[in-house]
Formats: C-alpha cells, structure tokens, sequence
C-alpha cells in the first residue's frame, strides 16, 4: 500500500500529495480512481482544506461529488474552495451542510459560483447560519452565471425578509437553470400535505392561516409546529378559532414560536380547552422580548383567575406590543380582573381592544379596571365588560374615566350588567362632557328607563356625538321612549349607520315616530333591527313606506318576530323591488 501511495503521489505536485497521501491511508483508497469523496463529520483544519482544495484542482483528479457535511468549515474554508470552482474542475455536487459559514463565508463562495468555469449542478448548504446577506449573495452570484446550478438547498437557514424574493426572481430568468430550491424541512413540507388550510399553498407566501373551526389532531399540530418553527416561515396570523386545542397541543404550539418568535403578530385560540396549564405554556413565548403579537384571542379557554394571572405577567414583562386582548367567557372573576389591571397600569402597555366580557366580574373589578385606565387612558379604543354583574356600582366607577377628555375610548359595550336606570343615566352622562370620540354604544339588556332615554337623547343630540352604533336590545323602550330618542335623531342624523332597538315594546306608534327619521335623506343608517318589537302590518307598512322615501343607504333589516300581516310584506316587497 505505501509503494502505492508514493507511486499515484508523483503524479500530484504539493500540496495536494500531502493530502492524498492522509487521505489515502484514512478512506483506504485510491482517490485518484474515485468520483465521490465523503468527508462529511470529518474535522478539517484550514490547512487541511486548503490541500484538499490543491487536490480538487489538479488535472489528475476527477472528483464530481464533494461531501463536506458537519466538518467545522467557516468563512476562510470557503475562500479555499471558491479557488476550486473558479478552476473549471470536474466538481459537480457540492454539499457543505451543517457548517457555520454564515454570511462572510457564502459571500467568500459567490467569488467561485459567479465564474463562469464554475459548472456546479448542485450545491447544498442547508443548515449554515446563513442570513438574508448570505442569500443576496448567492442570487447575484446565479445571476452573472445561471447556466448550470440546477439544484440549491438553503433549508435551516434564516432568509431575513427579503431572502427568498431574491432567489425566487430568478426562477423567472429564462436562462436559470435552477430545477430543486429547497427552503423548507421536510416536516415543514408535511405541513402543506397534511394540514387543513394549507393544503395545496405554497407555505412560503401563507401570511394568515385560519383553521377555524376544524378539527386538530396531535399530529396536525406536529406539522404545524415544524413549519412556524421554519425561519423561512412568515406566518403573521395563526386563528384556531373552535379548534378544540388542548394543553398538549398548545404546548407543541408555544414550543414552535419559542424558536421562532418574531413574525407572529395575531393569535387565536378562543373556544378551545387549553385551561390553565396551556396557558402557562403560552406565557413562556409571551414574556420573550423577540415575540412582538399585537392580537390575542383567548376567549372560552376554560382558564380562571390562575390563568389569567399568569398571561397578564408575562405580558407585563413584554408589554409594549399588544393592541387587542380577548378573554371572555374564562373564569377570571374579580382577582382575574384586578392582575389585568396591573398591565393596564404599566405605561409601556399600548392596549387598544380589551374584550373581558362573561368573566364573572362584579363592581369592585371595574373599579380596578377603571383605576388602572384613568392611570393610563391615552391608548384604549373598545373595551367590552359585557355579561358581568357591574351593576350601577361598577358603571358609575367606570364614569370617572369616560369623563377624561384624555380617554378616547371609542366603543363601549356595556351588555347584561344588571344596570337600571341610574346606571344607564350616569354611563350617557359621563358621555356627554367627553362625546366626540365614542362611535359604537351597547346598553342592550340593561333597564333605560326614562331618566337613561333622557339623557341618551341629551348624548345623540350634542353636536359633538359622533356614534354610528348603538344597540339598545331589551332595555325595555316603551313607544313614549321611543318618541324621545327618534326626536334626538331627527336633531343630528347624519351619523348612526347601525340601530337596534329589537325586543322593545314600541309597537306601532313607537315605529311611526321612527319614521319620521327615517325619511330624512340626511339619515344614512345602514342597519335597522327592528326584531319582537309588537309591531303589526301596520308599523311594518310604516317602516317600509319610509325607506322607499329613502332607499338607497339601507342594507340590513331585520323585523322577525312582528306580525307583518298581508299588508306588511306586499310593502316590503314593494321596498325590494325598488331600485
């Protein structure tokens, strides 16, 4: 065997009879009568791969597959082998997976792919801690010479924004040759087999997937998981609305954005069983400073105070990013509610949408609530604390802040809290010395009376009311009531797009005062529910009569639940038929 080596080696000028002869004695072959060379785990030097490079390049050697995986390669080990290709050597398959080149390295390479000698088939660098720059590089370099590459592997890699453009853009040259890009795992891959939602997309351009209301076993997750942790995953929107997520899977989930934490900005896993403990899990990501979500729905997770405990301490560590936060219909109840309004408290929070409505809160949570926003009352847009037992108490708690001229809160819903007429009054009141922003109002379930119709009027009148909902369902509106509020109408239509005033007792004459408004061409309201009011033909006829006075805003009616008669929908068919 050595009389052998030393034969071949006269044949190779130094350095690379060096590196045969090492090689040689490790691989136990010829290398001269080989066409593969597998170096792969295989620590090599500088000095090594500098004579391997030698080697490559000598007339003698006719190597056309090179396997470099998991060697220790770094940037100088590429200038080395970029020497190999600008050298119109028979090297075909090149594969340096699994080595720390980063971007200096891939851009010491491009030196060698850019040559036009350089006639590599396939170069595989999956796995290289290769960034944006590095994929720049590597699509200026096919673009001077796109004649040969027909296959690249850049799986494992982060292509920043703009990485994958750059090499998909020259799929359309008509002079590249390129065959195979591969970004994505295999896992990842599966993802788009498997997954409901993402079957037959390319995943690359998914931003927003909605799974709503399918189905997820572990093993969607699993596929799921695979692809958000793939840095070439931009996912943006992830909603799992009514999915039946479980503590299991939401853990696969938060494992998956832990890795990759920095594009997700919306999340909803509303109406599923996580509980507490997949919260706990979620928490994990949401204190990350890299995890920038701006949406979180977790409504009916079956999560209690404990839970909702542990989302608003992660979330004080990491506040400045979220604008909307939903957890209705969890336990929170009043020690819930009072760690929420720690966050809400913390100047760095930007909260735009709180939604806490069916959590079980009494009066002395909204007093915390209302604390912790008149401390910080710039950001919020639309609170909902619908469904919870604030009564009066609350409400008139929650008036201190609607009075701040600082508090631009622009929609309120304040359904089924046990508020009667003082409540109601107070809430209108409060409205009045601050009314320019507020564009949706819902008192629905809660007892006006006289005194909250009053002053309801007061608010729709003023000048300064801009309101374009308002939802006034079973609050027990009688006809004279109805009267009062159609009166304020008529004073400031030009503002409400939305009006319900459903399960109301306004019966036929509250209905023809309504239309009194309802004819004005000013009054563009696009929405009327009118549903269980005790109307007959004759208020559906008056209802109809006035908006083919008026026609044209018009897109939604709901009168189910009166007794429209013969006469009532001749009219409303009279109304359709319209144009």
């Amino acid at each position: 065997m050595c009389y052998c080596i030393s034969s071949v080696s006269r044949f190779l000028q130094s350095p690379a009879a060096d590196v045969y002869q090492y090689l040689t004695s490790v691989l136990h072959t010829n290398l001269l009568l080989e066409r593969e060379l597998n170096l792969s785990e295989r620590k090599l030097d500088l000095k090594t791969v500098n004579q391997l490079a030698a080697l490559l390049q000598d007339k003698h050697c006719k190597f056309n597959k090179l396997q470099l995986c998991g060697c220790g390669l770094a940037e100088q080990s590429c200038s080395a082998l970029a020497t190999v290709l600008r050298s119109n050597s028979s090297l075909k398959e090149l594969d340096m997976s699994n080595n720390n080149l980063q971007d200096s390295g891939v851009k010491k390479l491009k030196s060698g792919l850019e040559n036009t000698d350089c006639t590599l088939e396939k170069l595989r660098l999956s796995n290289c801690s290769i960034s944006e720059e590095g994929y720049k590089a590597l699509a200026s370099a096919l673009r001077s010479n796109p004649s040969h590459l027909i296959e690249l592997d850049l799986r494992g890699n982060d292509p920043g924004p703009s990485g994958v453009k750059q090499l998909n853009d020259l799929l359309l040259d008509p002079n590249c040759q390129l065959e195979t890009l591969r970004f994505l795992s295999p896992e990842a891959e599966n993802a788009c087999k498997y997954v409901p939602g993402l079957l037959g997309k390319d995943p690359l351009h998914v931003r927003e997937l909605n799974l709503s209301e399918h189905k997820l076993k572990d093993m969607h997750m699993k596929y799921l998981a695979a692809l958000l942790q793939d840095k070439h995953c931009k996912l943006s929107t992830i909603q799992l609305f009514k999915c039946s997520i479980t503590e299991k899977q939401c853990r696969i989930l938060t494992s998956a954005l832990k890795s990759n934490p920095s594009h997700l900005r919306e999340l909803d896993l509303s109406v599923s069983q996580i509980k507490n403990t997949g919260v706990n899990h979620l928490c994990d990501v949401l204190k990350d400073p890299h995890f920038k979500l701006e949406r979180l729905r977790l409504r009916c997770c079956e999560m209690t105070d404990e839970g909702c405990s542990a989302v608003t301490s992660a979330l004080k560590s990491n506040p400045s990013h979220l604008k909307e936060l939903d957890l209705s219909e969890n336990k929170l109840g009043d020690s819930g509610v009072k760690n929420l309004s720690d966050l809400l408290m913390n100047p760095q929070c930007k909260l735009e949408k709180l939604e806490i409505s069916g959590c079980e809160m009494t009066d002395e949570g909204c007093s915390a609530v209302t604390s912790a926003l008149k401390s910080n009352p710039s950001h919020l847009r639309e609170l909902d604390l619908s469904v919870n037992q604030i009564k009066n108490t609350g409400v008139n708690h929650l008036c201190d802040v609607l009075k701040d001229p600082h508090f631009k809160l622009e929609r309120l819903r304040l359904r089924c809290c046990e508020m009667t007429d003082e409540g109601c009054s107070a809430v209108t009141s409060a409205l009045k010395s601050n009314p320019s922003h507020l564009k949706e109002l819902n008192l629905s379930g809660n007892e006006l009376g006289q005194l909250g119709v009053t002053n309801l009027r007061d608010l729709l009148m003023n000048r300064q009311c801009k309101l374009e909902i308002l939802n006034l369902c079973g609050c027990s509106i009688t006809e004279k009531q109805c009267l009062i509020l159609t009166s304020a109408l008529k004073s400031n239509p030009s503002h409400l797009r939305e009006l319900d005033l459903s399960v109301n007792q306004i019966k036929n004459t509250g209905v023809n005062h309504l239309c009194d408004v309802l004819k004005d061409p000013h009054f563009k309201l696009e929405r009327l529910r009118l549903r269980c009011c005790e109307m007959t033909d004759e208020g559906c006829s008056a209802v109809t009569s006035a908006l083919k006075s008026n026609p044209s805003h018009l897109k939604e009616l709901n009168l189910s639940g009166n007794e429209l008669g013969q006469l009532g929908v001749t009219n409303l068919r009279d109304l359709l038929m319209n144009r």
